[in-house]
C-alpha cells in the first residue's frame, strides 16, 4: 500500500519560513507540491525528478521556495522563504506524474498540510 504523508504545516507570520516535508512507503519516479487556497484550483508549485534531480517551479514561487530530496528515506522537502498571506494554503504531495507536472493528474497524493501566513 503506497502512501504519501506529509509534515511541517503550522502558522507563520510574514517574512518567515517553514519546511514542509513528504515522505513515501517505496521509491516515486518523480514527485511534486501543490497547494489549494480556499476558492482556488489546485496549483502545482514544484516538482522534482528522483533520478537527475531536475527541478521546476511555478513563477508565483520561483526563488523563495526550494523543492529538494533525500534518496535514502525516499522522500522531499519544500523549503519555503519569505512567506506571504498570499501563500496561505492546504499543500499537497504528489507522486507518479502521468503527465505535464503542472497538471494535477498523478498517481498518488498525500492527505495535506494547512499552512496559513499572518500578515
Amino acid at each position: 500500500h503506497i502512501q504519501l504523508v506529509e509534515s511541517g504545516g503550522g502558522s507563520v507570520q510574514a517574512g518567515g519560513s517553514r519546511r514542509l516535508s513528504c515522505v513515501a512507503t517505496r521509491y516515486m519516479r518523480n514527485m511534486a507540491w501543490f497547494r489549494q487556497a480556499p476558492g482556488k484550483a489546485r496549483e502545482a508549485i514544484a516538482f522534482i525528478v528522483s533520478g537527475s534531480g531536475t527541478k521546476y517551479y511555478a513563477d508565483s514561487v520561483k526563488g523563495r521556495f526550494t523543492i529538494s530530496r533525500d534518496a535514502h528515506k525516499d522522500a522531499i522537502y519544500l523549503q519555503m522563504d519569505n512567506l506571504q498571506p498570499e501563500d496561505t494554503a492546504m499543500y499537497y504531495c504528489a507522486a507518479d506524474a502521468r503527465g505535464t507536472w503542472t497538471r494535477d493528474d498523478y498517481g498518488y497524493w498525500g492527505q495535506g498540510t494547512q499552512v496559513t501566513v499572518s500578515s
